[in-house]
């Protein structure tokens, strides 16, 4: 009996890749998305919104249909913002905290049934995810650590029932996400009134740092690689950038000073 794997997010780029590797290597593999294609060998696609707790609900009861155990579940579902915390609107601000953290609350808890001793969880947060944020991408980033925090949470719970729970770290990935998070930089760029040269200088930074992203498949041949882990640790890096993690070494004080002096208006 082929082992089961459900993926959230699995009709984007990383969610994709990694459906498409697994399911060459012989899992059968549960796509869930809010938008999906058909079916493909070894792929079954569930149409779900993870923010949606009768549609979570549902998929559920599609996917215990066709088996009573998963060897792991798989998070990539997600969306990108950039903007400042005094210029956001209540909506987006109570939105992108519904999906990146909120999702993987509903979609753990309502598959956990389906978890048995020696299940695996993994979710995907961000480099940004243990740094100290940085100015217009920290509602990202504080949704990202505080999935981070979640995870550790879920690990040091789950781990009484014999299942493991890690995170993926990675950096700038080659994606749709990254065309996303170019554009709401732009479009950041064009609507603040607070930050206009300041948006202008961090534009050119954020361009430089995503410059250096990484092919999807490679996403997806790590997490194959802590499938196959017999003891996963808790957090797995991929393609962090050095000037974060530079920058992240200095002290609070200092870090705020050299932002300000990159980003200030001259």
């Amino acid at each position: 009996m082929k082992p089961s794997i459900l993926i959230t997010g699995a009709y984007g780029g990383m969610g994709r890749a990694t459906a498409r590797l697994l399911a060459d290597a012989g899992f059968c593999v549960f796509a869930l998305d809010k938008t999906v294609s058909d079916g493909e060998e070894n792929i079954i696609p569930v149409e779900a919104d993870v923010t949606d707790e009768n549609s979570v609900k549902n998929a559920f009861e599609c996917v215990s249909e066709q088996t009573d155990e998963l060897f792991g579940i798989i998070h990539f579902a997600g969306i990108y913002m950039l903007d400042s915390l005094v210029e956001m609107s209540g909506e987006d601000f109570e939105r992108i905290f519904r999906i990146n953290l909120g999702g993987a609350f509903l979609v753990n808890k309502t598959f956990l049934p389906l978890l048995k001793k020696g299940s695996r969880i993994i979710i995907t947060t961000s480099e940004l995810a243990p740094l100290d944020p940085l100015p217009f991408t920290g509602i990202y980033a504080v949704t990202k650590g505080a999935l981070d925090k979640y995870a550790y949470s879920l690990r040091m719970e789950l781990q009484l029932m014999g299942i493991g729970v890690s995170v993926l770290r990675a950096g700038a990935v080659t994606t749709g996400m990254l065309g996303a998070s170019t554009e709401a930089l732009d479009r950041f760029c064009e609507k603040t009134e607070l930050y206009t040269c300041n948006a202008d200088r961090f534009k050119r930074i954020v361009d430089s740092v995503e410059a250096r992203s990484v092919d999807p498949v490679k996403i997806a041949e790590k997490v194959k690689k802590i499938l196959k882990k017999k003891d996963p640790r808790f957090a797995y890096s991929i393609n962090r950038n050095p000037l974060l993690l530079a920058l992240n070494v200095l002290p609070k004080g200092i870090q705020c000073f050299a932002i300000k002096q990159v980003l200030k208006r001259r």
